[in-house]
């Protein structure tokens, strides 16, 4: 039976990739915690867990009438963002895959509602969601997987891809590592006065309703309260959370949704970027295993 070993709510902020001197003069002088954060994470957390497959829930792969799954064999080249090719200029990755374990999630993608399609086509693009955590993250040569976020979904879809993707891992033989690869409130500045908010002060939050949302629900996933971030998620979406909040949704529902219980802790402060709220909080496996809490809760 497969498990999840970890899993996070990680920022894949175009930030993390700039040259350090660029860096510390967007920010005043000092680094960004969502960098120290991601290097923290590798050596604190993941090099003393044992896992073979990553999933990615890429905020920034918009697909529009399913959800898709990677399931090439291998992939690897150079990524330049067309968003931001100054930041993010011919990054070099290189990431097995699991073709097995994709097609595998999405054949259960009917019994839970949905539409889950695996794609390996060589040409398929790769986001920065995933490229940016691969760059910080990848261990050795284990596999990475990126889910998409379908730009047309509700809770409740991002709820049934999640449950699909779940039930595949305890199906499965694997030890996983769940990454919710995205930003919290997502409202950007007006380009005319982005370049005024561009340091990790909270301050520079769109607006202090937007992170005064953002630190609620921290405040809930750092209690291990799941359940009230997600029933709470038509309030939330008035703050435009990055990709609807598709990303920490379907880990949630892999995990059990609202009985998913394991609290989280920071791994950064909480961050500006140009308006938008930025966090690392990780969710370490209980002893007794999110799915014995889960099948005792039912």
């Amino acid at each position: 039976m497969g498990e999840v070993v970890g899993c996070g709510l990680i920022a894949h902020v175009p930030t993390v990739m700039l040259p350090k001197e660029v860096r510390y003069e967007l920010n005043k002088g000092r680094e960004f915690s969502v960098v120290t954060g991601l290097n923290r994470l590798r050596d604190e957390v993941l090099s003393k867990l044992d896992y073979d497959l990553v999933i990615v829930f890429d905020s920034h792969w918009f697909t529009t009438v399913e959800f898709v799954i990677t399931s090439h064999a291998r992939r690897s080249g150079k990524y330049t963002s067309d968003e931001l090719p100054r930041g993010m200029s011919q990054v070099p990755y290189d990431a097995k895959g699991d073709p097995d374990f994709a097609r595998a999630a999405a054949a259960l993608a009917g019994k839970h509602g949905t539409w889950i399609t695996p794609i390996d086509d060589p040409y398929l693009p790769i986001q920065y969601a995933t490229v940016n955590l691969i760059k910080y993250l990848q261990k050795g040569d284990e596999a990475w997987v990126s889910v998409s976020c379908a730009q047309t979904g509700e809770t409740d879809d991002f709820l049934r891809a999640g449950r699909a993707i779940g039930e595949a891992i305890r199906n499965s033989d694997r030890k996983v590592l769940l990454l919710a690869s995205g930003a919290m409130s997502h409202k950007f500045w007006p380009l005319s006065k982005l370049r005024q908010h561009e340091a990790g002060d909270v301050e520079h939050i769109f607006s202090p309703e937007h992170a005064k949302a953002d630190l609620e629900r921290l405040d809930w996933m750092k209690a291990g309260d799941h359940a009230r971030v997600l029933q709470t998620m038509p309030e939330f979406l008035k703050f435009k959370p990055e990709a609807n909040f598709g990303h920490y949704v379907m880990m949630a529902a892999a995990l059990g949704e609202g009985e998913w219980r394991a609290p989280g802790r920071l791994y950064s402060e909480y961050e500006n970027s140009v308006g938008t709220g930025q966090v690392h909080v990780w969710f370490d496996r209980p002893a007794d295993g999110w799915q014995a809490r889960r099948k005792a809760a039912q």
